[in-house]
């Protein structure tokens, strides 16, 4: 009985914190996230642990409850990170999920990691219904924008100006992230990044 009400109370919790992240920006009645929940399998996953191997195609997607993950592509002897996420994003193989198709991308766990993990199959079922077609709508539009807003900024900003914006409208990017993986996020080397991160110092 103990093990049923805290198995109810954890689905509870996810259900709400579903509803909280997505109400910010798409509003639903309760009952089509616990609908939604129903079709996620809980997953753990440990620091540095690979989840989706290069050259795979993606079978999942995830819904990050704690910790963080990063989207990365091999070139040479190096990863060059794509994309960093945190508590309450989407995450994974976007590319490979949407074509079906293999991909050079990597997704790995940067901390110990608890996430919801929705397959293909249950994605494809979702999209069925009509508040799955708004929901999977909605988030392509945002990954959309994110995604312009990106190579935007890799054109027009220097690495320090996007590096000041990572403070700004991710600090938990800087507290909890590899200098190598934010530095490879940024497009530049280790020895850039500190020598940027030392010049902000100075001016504070």
């Amino acid at each position: 009985m103990k093990n049923s009400n805290r198995n109810a109370d954890n689905n509870s919790t996810i259900v709400n914190r579903l509803k909280e992240t997505f109400d910010k920006t798409y509003e639903a009645p309760l009952i089509v996230w616990e609908q939604f929940a129903e079709f996620c399998k809980l997953r753990s996953f440990k620091k540095n642990e690979i989840i989706k191997k290069a050259n795979t195609i993606e079978r999942y997607g995830y819904f990050i409850l704690s910790g963080s993950a990063g989207v990365f592509v091999w070139k040479e002897t190096n990863y060059i990170c794509l994309d960093l996420m945190f508590e309450e994003d989407f995450f994974g193989d976007s590319m490979s999920l949407n074509t079906g198709k293999i991909t050079p991308i990597e997704t790995m766990a940067l901390e110990n990691c608890e996430m919801l993990q929705i397959s293909l199959e249950n994605i494809n079922k979702l999209k069925q219904t009509d508040f799955g077609k708004i929901l999977f709508m909605h988030a392509a539009e945002i990954d959309f924008v994110n995604k312009q807003k990106q190579q935007i900024d890799l054109l027009l900003k220097t690495a320090e100006e996007r590096y000041f914006d990572i403070i700004n409208e991710k600090p938990k990017v800087i507290l909890r992230t590899p200098q190598k993986h934010i530095a490879s996020y940024l497009g530049i080397t280790t020895q850039s990044l500190s020598r940027i991160r030392k010049k902000l110092n100075q001016k504070d």
